[in-house]
């Protein structure tokens, strides 16, 4: 094995074996006999080994080699064999959709009816509601497509935390697809009806109110970030890499999924008044891992205008959740942002109004709102960098294992 994947130690390599990328998994560089070197990435899908070849070297440098092992592996965590993916001939125009996609419909639906609502809001709560939980999931199909389990996937990751919105959605999409019905666009049962059908799945909404009351976010300790982001790191997909980017920035889920290449510059992410909770511009200076992390997600997103997705509509709210389960870790991703601000609190010395800055919280105390006028950018930029300082630090001794029992 090379003791450095760096280009003169790499062009000096002499003698014929693999040689395994100490930074990225399953990334090899394969020397033959003739002295003639090729990437490889090697993986195991199904109980099966394979190579795929990534090109030879120098033409294919280690930076572009590294990426492309990054593209791969997320193929391969998807359940897709990357050498497949390539030897798959380009499937012919599909020829023109018949009806409208399930995006199209609904909002032409809620327009035309917005009249007869007697509170104006009620359409922009449709419509939020519409776009952040069931467009990413099902906007694109044809509304004659969806089926049950669409219906399921969009209202299972949020049943139990968001149970209210979720209940309120289910309700939504059962007129919007009943209006289709009748128009003609759709035949069969309603998948998202209540009665005798969804309720033999999710367990109603007001039983899971009273079991839960008031629930916090689980958080996990700060003490124990360090070996959690050292075991997120060895996770694959873009999933682990918008989640190391929310923790790195203190965001929120939704400000992170919906997140697009226009709006970073330079070390800069700005997120627009219309994202923020607070409904105000928000600057997220950002550290060097957190510009590593959009490098490859740039590279891994190449067809789409969000960071952290490749399709045209944002990344799954579950996406990140899902790393968390697969690492048996029993917090949530919100909850990294209390975690940010109890390590911002017991070991550094920036100030409680840094603090909130980083966290675009609300200033509840008009006169402290009315003499806070700046974002405090460059302080928050040193305060970015203490926190991925900690975040890469070694785990300390007696830090209780991440791991279930």
């Amino acid at each position: 094995m090379a003791s450095a994947f760096d280009y003169q130690t790499l062009k000096s390599l002499a003698a014929p074996g693999r040689y395994t990328d100490p930074l990225t998994k399953g990334l090899h560089l394969w020397v033959k006999p003739s002295l003639q070197k090729y990437w490889i990435y090697r993986y195991t899908l199904q109980g099966k080994r394979r190579n795929l070849g990534l090109g030879a070297f120098p033409a294919t440098p280690i930076k572009e080699a590294r990426l492309k092992a990054q593209r791969a592996c997320l193929e391969v965590s998807e359940g897709l064999d990357p050498i497949e993916q390539r030897m798959a001939t380009k499937a012919p125009p599909n020829a023109e959709l018949k009806g409208p996609t399930f995006e199209e419909f609904a909002l032409s639906w809620v327009s035309q009816n917005q009249g007869a609502w007697k509170n104006s809001k009620h359409a922009a709560q449709w419509v939020y509601t519409l776009r952040e939980f069931a467009f990413p999931h099902i906007g694109f199909k044809q509304i004659k497509d969806i089926s049950e389990s669409d219906v399921l996937r969009i209202l299972q990751p949020i049943w139990q935390d968001k149970t209210s919105t979720a209940a309120r959605l289910r309700g939504r999409l059962e007129r919007i697809l009943s209006a289709a019905r009748v128009q003609g666009l759709r035949d069969g049962f309603n998948p998202a009806t209540w009665k005798g059908h969804l309720e033999a799945v999710l367990p109603s909404a007001k039983r899971v109110k009273r079991q839960k009351g008031e629930k916090h976010h689980k958080a996990l300790p700060y003490r124990a970030i360090p070996e959690f982001m050292a075991r997120l790191r060895e996770q694959g997909g873009l999933g682990a890499l918008a989640l190391e980017f929310t923790i790195l920035t203190a965001s929120r889920t939704s400000e992170v999924l919906k997140a697009k290449k226009v709006e970073v510059q330079d070390d800069l992410w700005t997120i627009p008044p219309e994202r923020m909770k607070a409904g105000k511009e928000h600057r997220v200076p950002l550290c060097r891992r957190a510009l590593e992390i959009l490098e490859i997600a740039r590279y891994l997103s190449e067809h789409s205008e969000y960071l952290f997705s490749t399709k045209p509509t944002p990344m799954s709210n579950a996406a990140m959740s899902s790393v968390l389960k697969r690492m048996s870790v029993d917090v949530t991703v919100h909850g990294f942002r209390s975690t940010f601000r109890d390590w911002v609190a017991e070991e550094t010395d920036h100030s409680h109004e840094v603090a909130e800055m980083a966290l675009a919280h609300t200033v509840a105390n008009k006169v402290e709102a009315a003499y806070r006028r700046g974002d405090l950018l460059q302080r928050r930029r040193k305060l970015a960098e203490d926190w991925q300082a900690y975040c890469e630090s070694t785990p300390a001794g007696n830090v209780i294992s991440l791991m279930a029992a």
